[in-house]
């Protein structure tokens, strides 16, 4: 049996798709908007992906949709290639984004307590600024910027090691950790040798995760990884598996998807200069830019359910154990939710985009991710005479986790 290819054939590994995948997703959204890919050498229910905004916004809320990969029929058949055991492996990696309610919801109230409004803007506001002015201060002296390399990438990486107390001295390390992880996306998942490239992986993140949490449990803080322990120790409310799980969850998704709001953001910004100076001029927009940024291009292209029964959806079925994949930046950029969904308008009014997901799933920090960028943007907007120093900025491969490699940047 052949695994379910992604390769040189398929649109989400074209360096056209990744540079641009809006026209596909159009055109999808025109032909097939709940598109059933045969799968080479395979029989069963398979996969269903959607473009069209309505129902993608429906199976985010839909409780007969599962977020649990291991209900996946085609995962279970190509189960040589789906690297199955970090999942279920005493030392799996099985988060938050991969639980159903109740387990979900009890590892989800641990956490969220630390992203309440509240504690985001009094407690994370001033040390965002500083590291915001602290960043861009040798920008201003060379006149350029690679913006990924010296400002989008370390911001929310030294953030969110801070608050879960790792140390900000390994900001980069564990950047280039979670970016080789991340780039085994939908284009390299089941080639040959997969399974034991994501192991790997997986196994250095583990053991350094594991070395921090054994930090923590000698020398207690005021951080979250501390604060998961004593929940542990007083309650047994999460296994070690889960705490170093969810930990390792916190730390890759909070820096890479702010890191990717900031550079998708800024140079939508910079290839639309009429925006751009509407922005400087009108400073109160701030705010609304940043959520049709968000929809605009926004930086997690598309995630996944499993669906637990037969459900009809947009005039066709979607079978018991078939994968649902929904494509948040097709639904983001549909003509029957947003006019002129192409066009980047940043007083576009209503801007409901789904980039944060919907429902059980909402992104946990979806406050802190809008801060850091509302607070990047304005220490951005304070340089002047930004400009792209290149017409053709490379992506990073993984097409549902839509990035940048760099992008170099002229100022003055």
């Amino acid at each position: 049996m052949s695994a379910p290819g992604f390769g040189a054939g398929n649109p989400f590994a074209n360096p056209a798709f990744l540079a641009n995948p809006y026209p596909v997703y159009a055109m999808l959204r025109a032909t097939s908007p709940v598109l059933r890919p045969p799968i080479p050498g395979y029989e069963g229910p398979g996969v269903a992906a959607l473009t069209r905004y309505q129902d993608v916004e429906s199976v985010l809320r839909d409780p007969r949709f599962s977020v649990d990969r291991t209900r996946a029929h085609v995962f279970q058949a190509f189960s040589d290639r789906f690297p199955r055991q970090l999942l279920l492996g005493p030392d799996g990696f099985r988060t938050m984004l991969m639980m159903d309610p109740p387990d979900h919801t009890r590892l989800r109230h641990l956490v969220n307590r630390v992203f309440t409004p509240r504690r985001v803007e009094e407690r994370l506001r001033p040390r965002i600024e500083a590291l915001v002015d602290e960043l861009l201060a040798p920008v201003r002296e060379r006149g350029e910027l690679d913006l990924m390399r010296d400002f989008a990438e370390p911001l929310p990486a030294i953030v969110i090691a801070e608050l879960l107390g790792v140390p900000a001295k390994d900001h980069r390390q564990f950047k280039a950790w979670s970016s080789e992880l991340l780039a085994e996306g939908p284009a390299r998942a089941f080639e040959p040798g997969a399974q034991e490239r994501t192991a790997a992986l997986f196994g250095r993140l583990r053991e350094y995760m594991r070395g921090i949490v054994d930090e923590r449990r000698e020398a207690p803080g005021e951080d979250l990884i501390s604060g998961m322990l004593e929940a542990q120790a007083e309650r047994d409310a999460l296994s070690e598996g889960e705490l170093i799980s969810t930990s390792l969850l916190l730390l890759i998704a909070g820096h890479e998807t702010t890191t990717n709001l900031i550079g998708n953001g800024l140079l939508a910004l910079l290839r639309n200069p009429d925006q751009l100076e509407r922005l400087r001029r009108e400073p109160g927009l701030l705010e609304n830019a940043i959520e049709e940024l968000l929809r605009y291009d926004s930086p997690v292209q598309a995630t996944v359910r499993i669906a637990t029964e037969d459900v009809a959806l947009g005039g066709t079925t979607i079978p018991k154990d078939a994968v649902a994949v929904v494509l948040l930046g097709a639904a983001n950029r549909d003509p029957a939710e947003f006019p002129e969904p192409d066009r980047l308008d940043l007083a576009r009014e209503n801007v409901r985009h789904l980039s944060f997901g919907l429902g059980t799933h909402f992104c946990l920090g979806a406050g802190l991710a809008r801060l850091e960028a509302r607070l990047a943007f304005r220490g951005l907007l304070a340089l002047p005479k930004l400009a792209l120093a290149t017409e053709a900025p490379e992506y990073r491969p993984n097409p549902f986790l839509r990035g940048l490699r760099s992008l170099p940047v002229t100022i003055g």
